[in-house]
């Protein structure tokens, strides 16, 4: 059995190819998005720490975990490496690419944190998108709370945002045709996002160059230093002595 810490859209499609191949597999969700799409068993909610997690693994029989969660859901990754390592379970992530090789990288503000792209967008003129996730919508708050401020997020975050702010809830991917509308739209001269990378949200990075709009990225939490690392689910499906069909 094959656990898949999900969340993103690899980690649906490697649940999809899983299910294809008849290999027996469980994909887990945090359970924050309410509708997630998926295919085969799925699982929600939290696994209650490494202690939960060890336990998880053993009464389950798990004897392959794959981490496919967000490149920023660094807890859940933390606890995948140690609970992995006490229970004898190997673990693989499946992590797509950073934005850091992209063809305008050189040219984005690149910041450590959610409280210095606040700081720095505060600085910056101009509309803003905000596409950071509704759990970090509220870090903004303070330092844009009375600039223009288009929040773009999958479901509305649970507080009261500014009178100046406009909240739209969307789910992805988004093309390049309305990304470039978007922007034009609501006058945007400054994005903010953090590094999720790859290809699934990249349209609003080509709009932005395309429209000279200042880019702010928060950059990725480092990964655990020794975990096996590969970016695509054909990697995976290799690494797993899957046939990729």
């Amino acid at each position: 059995m094959i656990l898949i810490l999900g969340g993103t859209a690899e980690g649906r499609q490697l649940a999809a190819a899983l299910s294809e191949l008849g290999c027996p597999a469980v994909l887990s969700l945090a359970g924050r998005t309410r509708a997630p799409l998926s295919e085969g068993p799925v699982r929600t909610g939290g696994f209650g720490g490494v202690e939960g997690l060890r336990s998880y693994l053993r009464t389950q029989a798990i004897s392959q975990v794959v981490d496919a969660t967000h490149p920023f859901a660094e807890q859940m990754t933390r606890h995948a490496v140690s609970a992995c390592a006490a229970e004898g379970v190997p673990l693989l992530r499946l992590e797509r690419p950073s934005w850091g090789q992209h063809v305008d990288a050189g040219r984005w503000h690149w910041v450590d944190d959610h409280a210095q792209a606040a700081s720095l967008c505060a600085a910056l003129p101009g509309p803003v998108l905000l596409t950071v996730g509704r759990l970090h919508t509220g870090d903004y708050v303070d330092d844009l709370g009375g600039r223009r401020v288009v929040a773009r997020v999958a479901e509305a975050p649970a507080l009261d945002l500014p009178a100046a702010w406009t909240l739209l809830c969307a789910r992805g991917p988004f093309d390049l045709t309305g990304e470039r509308a978007l922007m034009q739209h609501y006058g945007i001269r400054v994005l903010v996002t953090k590094d999720a990378g790859g290809a699934h949200t990249d349209a609003k990075l080509q709009a932005a160059a395309e429209g000279g709009v200042d880019v702010v990225i928060v950059r990725r939490p480092p990964t655990p230093s020794g975990l096996l690392t590969v970016s695509t689910v054909s990697e995976v499906l290799q690494a797993l002595q899957a046939p990729a069909g």
